[in-house]
C-alpha cells in the first residue's frame, strides 16, 4: 500500500481543492439571490447552486489529481535505455565484459552481423597477432552471452552499398536510436560529427583513474629507457606511463618517485617524476 500513498494524497488534495473552489464560486454567484425576498425558493436555489458547483469542483479536482499521479509512471515507461551497438575494437578489447558484469551499463547489447563477420575474418587471418585478437573477441562475445544476464542480440540488418564497417555501424545506431559502444578514437570523432551518441570505454577508464598531483609520491618499477638521455619509464597498474628523470641507471628496480608534472593528452595521461633524494643517495 505504501507505493499507492503518494497518488492517493494527490487525488484527495486536488479533489478538496476543487470542492473549495466550487464553494467559493457558489458564494460569489449567490450574491444576486440575496437581493430577492427570503423564502423557501431562494433557499432551495442557493442550496442547489452550492451542491452543483461543489460537486463539479470535486469531480474535476479528482480527475486532475489522477492525471498528475499517472504522469511520472508514463514518463518512466516512455524512456527505456537505448540499445548499445558494439564495434569490433571494443569486443576485442575485452573490458566490455567486466563493465556489463558490474551492472553500470543498461539496455540491450547489439552485435551487428557485419561486425561478427569482421571478427571471424580477423580470427582466420594468416597473421598470428591478428588471429589471436580475433579469437579473443569471439571468446569475449561467448562469455557475455553465457555468463551475463544482460540482453544480447545479433542484428542481421546490413547495408548493401559497400560502405565500410564503421560507416555501417553509425547508420545502424542511428536507425535504432541507439548509441555506439567503442574504444576507437577516430570512430568516436566521426560519430560526434554525425550526431550519433557514443560511449567510449577509454574515456570511462580515464575518468576512473585516481588523481595524481605534483608533489605526491609513488612507487614504480622502471622497465625501460626513456626517449631523453637518463630517463627511465615505468607504468602504473592502469597503464599510465610514468617518465622518471635520472631513472635509467635504476632499470629493473622499484623506486620511490616524486611527481613533478601531470600532462593530459588526447592519447591519455602522462606523468613525469623524479627519483626521491633519499633513493638516489641510497643507490
Amino acid at each position: 500500500m505504501e507505493k499507492f500513498r503518494p497518488a492517493f494524497f494527490t487525488k484527495r488534495s486536488c479533489a478538496f481543492a476543487g470542492l473549495f473552489l466550487g464553494a467559493l464560486l457558489s458564494s460569489l454567484l449567490i450574491q444576486p439571490l440575496r437581493l430577492l425576498p427570503g423564502g423557501p425558493i431562494a433557499c432551495l436555489a442557493a442550496a442547489a447552486l452550492y451542491g452543483a458547483l461543489m460537486g463539479v469542483g470535486w469531480r474535476v479536482g479528482k480527475r486532475q489529481g489522477a492525471l498528475r499521479a499517472a504522469k511520472p509512471a508514463v514518463f518512466a515507461e516512455s524512456r527505456p535505455p537505448c540499445p548499445k551497438v558494439l564495434d569490433t575494437s571494443v569486443i576485442i578489447d575485452g573490458r566490455i565484459f567486466d563493465i556489463c558484469k558490474s551492472g553500470f551499463l543498461e539496455g540491450e547489447l547489439v552485435i551487428p552481423s557485419f561486425v561478427l563477420g569482421e571478427l571471424r575474418h580477423i580470427a582466420d587471418s594468416a597473421d598470428a597477432l591478428r588471429r589471436n585478437r580475433g579469437r579473443r573477441g569471439l571468446d569475449v562475445l561467448h562469455k557475455i552471452q553465457e555468463e551475463l544476464d544482460c540482453p544480447v542480440r545479433i542484428e542481421e540488418k546490413d547495408y548493401a552499398d559497400g560502405a565500410e564497417v564503421d560507416v555501417k555501424l553509425l547508420r545502424l545506431a542511428r536507425d535504432m536510436n541507439g548509441a555506439v559502444l567503442t574504444n576507437d578514437y577516430n570512430l568516436n570523432k566521426v560519430a560526434g560529427v554525425t550526431g550519433v551518441p557514443v560511449l567510449n570505454i577509454n574515456e570511462l577508464a580515464g575518468a576512473l583513474r585516481p588523481v595524481v598531483l605534483p608533489g605526491e609520491e609513488m612507487r614504480a618499477q622502471i622497465v625501460r629507457e626513456g626517449k631523453e638521455p637518463g630517463q627511465g619509464v615505468a607504468y602504473l597498474d592502469d597503464g599510465t606511463m610514468v617518465v622518471i628523470e635520472n631513472g635509467r641507471r635504476r632499470m629493473g628496480e622499484t623506486v620511490e618517485a616524486e611527481v613533478t608534472t601531470v600532462l593530459q593528452t588526447s592519447a591519455g595521461r602522462m606523468i613525469f617524476a623524479r627519483v626521491k633524494e633519499k633513493e638516489s643517495k641510497a643507490g
